[in-house]
């Protein structure tokens, strides 16, 4: 299924983009981030993020977001974002020349998590698949974009309705770099309903 690219809309734009059929280029600009509260205290919501609007409930969305990272904390990959206190994204930060963090965070009424696990630093590229069921939300990730390993399942207080989801990239600290998205797709939810539970409405 074509993927509508055209019809997301920036809530904040970067300091470079190019959004064509099938691919989306962001250049971050410095001093860019998405946190809220928790443990470090500051609160940051400026990170240029790029959407689409649904109200559908059950759906998956796939991309492959590949970067060139050398700076400490610059990142790219999938988001939530309805507004700045309530938010999801996955992705992978850049540490250092050894490794990195493949994680997520989730950010309810303010307040923001942190779940991560060391990858390698040679790691350029990852897919992501994003599923909703209602409020509820499950990040997948792939290095071949075949074979898919739950990162997270989460709930989004504020995600009752319509939402946003799409593709963000920043640098917390002094830099820029170039991420580019591809390969994005919607289709059914991927996320099969546990064992028991009530059908879909």
């Amino acid at each position: 299924m074509s993927f509508p690219v055209h019809e997301m809309e920036w809530t904040r734009e970067p300091g470079g983009c190019a959004v064509e059929e099938g691919r989306i280029e962001i250049t971050t600009r410095p001093h860019t981030d998405l946190w809220q509260r928790t443990y470090y205290h500051f609160r940051n919501d400026n990170a240029p993020v790029l959407q689409l609007r649904t109200k559908e409930k059950y759906f998956s969305f796939v991309v492959k977001a590949a970067f060139d990272c050398h700076h400490r904390f610059d990142q790219c990959g999938v988001v939530v974002y309805l507004d700045s206190e309530n938010w999801l994204k996955a992705s992978i930060e850049y540490e250092n020349g050894e490794f990195q963090h493949l994680g997520s965070v989730v950010t309810n009424h303010g307040y923001s998590d942190w779940a991560t696990t060391e990858i390698d630093a040679s790691i350029k590229g990852m897919w992501y698949r994003l599923s909703r069921r209602g409020n509820d939300f499950r990040v997948e990730c792939s290095e071949d974009g075949l074979r898919f390993r739950q990162m997270r399942i989460c709930h989004l207080w504020e995600a009752a309705d319509e939402i946003r989801f799409g593709v963000y990239a920043c640098s917390p600290e002094d830099s820029s770099f170039r991420a580019v998205f591809s390969e994005m797709q919607l289709m059914e939810c991927q996320w099969p309903a546990h064992d028991g539970q009530a059908p879909d409405e």
